[in-house]
């Protein structure tokens, strides 16, 4: 590899270039050349000789680059593009092939979109999809019109910033997938450095730790609250009103209260088995069933309409012949249930308020609560508890939570089940 270089540089006169007329190539210098067609239209080329790799024979293959046109590029302006190329040749790159790369790196958007495109197979479901899409849309908007290979920290912070106090959870979300977005464009070679997504070494200096931060949108009950609750839930004839005091019961997510199925129900071994598809991590998770839960499940087993543990009143369309299927309670049925009780609180603060007794008014070891949890534990000790499962363990913890959340208050323990349950 090596340029197509002359002893001398900058040969070419401003004055002469204007009327120089004669068809051929006129050089510069260094590789630079003025091309005069026969027609009179006159270029800026560099020509250089080029190797693939260093095995090839020979000097290398003539190669000629074109600069533009003499009428919209400058004499000093070509001198600049040669100058660079030569860099280049030199520097082991094809700068034909690096010019085409750079004129191919899309904008952040363009990058997101298939990003999403290409990873959609992978997400679990299409609510999945829909969250990716809102973090790369909606939240990192002003990332999108930015060329891939130009986003900065900067230009990460000033989309973050915006959200991160009083959207947390989304903005966590949005930093990892605008992460994910970038790692995946330095792969395939249209950026070059560090992440500035990155949050470890470099985001958490600049942003307040997680735990500084509000709740957001999962707003939590304080624990010690929670009985309490419990018995206003059990003042109510709902459906809902069940399916959220067995969430609470078993500090579950509520897609899977809602998606439940009487299949994934062992109530001779009290055991709710939430099958990988429809947990967040992906992996099944087994929840034991303290006696109030068994409880519940065998009351709303009385109005059994189907296969979904916890039925809503809309039934899905079915095909014609056919009767129609159950379908489960709204996704906002809990949220509704909340707002005419008259609590700002979420569903998902729940797990909060566990995690919380757990941690400060128990003595049930750490990782047994965040297996409860189904998180992804980190050390050693931890991951070995998330293998063995520690079901039985897991059993003592969750009978004392259900304990716990026993209304306290003589007359509030009233549990009007099969009556009317079927009220959403």
């Amino acid at each position: 590899m090596g340029a197509h270089t002359t002893r001398t540089l900058n040969r070419l006169a401003p004055a002469k270039i204007k009327t120089l007329n004669t068809p051929g190539r006129h050089s510069d210098g260094g590789g630079l050349y003025l091309v005069i067609e026969p027609t009179g239209s006159k270029r800026w080329a560099f020509i250089f000789r080029w190797k693939p790799h260093k095995g090839v024979k020979g000097p290398g293959k003539l190669r000629e680059m074109g600069l533009g046109s003499f009428n919209a590029v400058s004499l000093a302006r070509a001198r600049e593009k040669a100058a660079e190329a030569r860099g280049q040749v030199a520097d082991g790159i094809d700068p034909i092939a690096a010019r085409k790369a750079a004129q191919e790196v899309p904008t952040f958007g363009e990058a997101a979109d298939a990003f999403i495109k290409a990873r959609s197979s992978e997400l679990r479901s299409a609510k999945s999809v829909a969250r990716w899409e809102r973090a790369l849309k909606t939240y990192a908007a002003d990332l999108r019109p930015i060329s891939i290979d130009a986003v900065t920290t900067d230009d990460v912070l000033g989309v973050l910033n915006k959200i991160w106090t009083t959207k947390p959870e989304s903005a966590q979300k949005a930093r990892g997938v605008i992460e994910a977005v970038l790692d995946a464009a330095k792969a395939k070679g249209h950026r070059q450095g560090e992440n500035p997504a990155r949050w470890k070494g470099h985001l958490d200096h600049l942003l307040p730790r997680r735990q500084k931060l509000s709740r957001g949108h999962h707003a939590a009950m304080p624990y010690a609250d929670v009985p309490a609750f419990v018995g206003e839930l059990r003042q109510r004839e709902a459906t809902a009103a069940l399916g959220l005091e067995f969430l609470i019961l078993t500090a579950a997510r509520s897609g899977e209260v809602l998606g439940a199925h009487w299949g994934e129900i062992d109530l001779k071994a009290k055991v709710w088995t939430v099958p990988a598809g429809r947990t967040k991590g992906g992996r099944e998770h087994r929840v034991p069933l303290s006696p109030r839960a068994v409880e519940i499940l065998e009351a709303v087993a009385k109005i059994k309409t189907g296969d979904h543990v916890f039925p809503g009143q809309v039934k899905k369309p079915a095909k014609e012949g056919e009767e129609p299927q159950d379908a489960p309670l709204s996704t906002m049925a809990f949220e509704m249930l909340l707002r005419r009780m008259k609590r700002e609180i979420t569903t998902h603060g729940f797990r909060s308020s566990f995690r919380d007794w757990a941690g400060e008014a128990t003595s049930f070891p750490r990782e047994l609560a965040e297996a409860a949890l189904a998180h992804t534990v980190g050390d050693e000790t931890e991951r070995a508890y998330r293998r063995a499962d520690a079901l039985e363990r897991r059993r003592k913890m969750m009978d004392a939570w259900a304990g716990y959340c026993e209304p306290k208050e003589t007359g509030s323990n009233v549990r009007p089940m099969a009556r009317g349950a079927a009220k959403a």
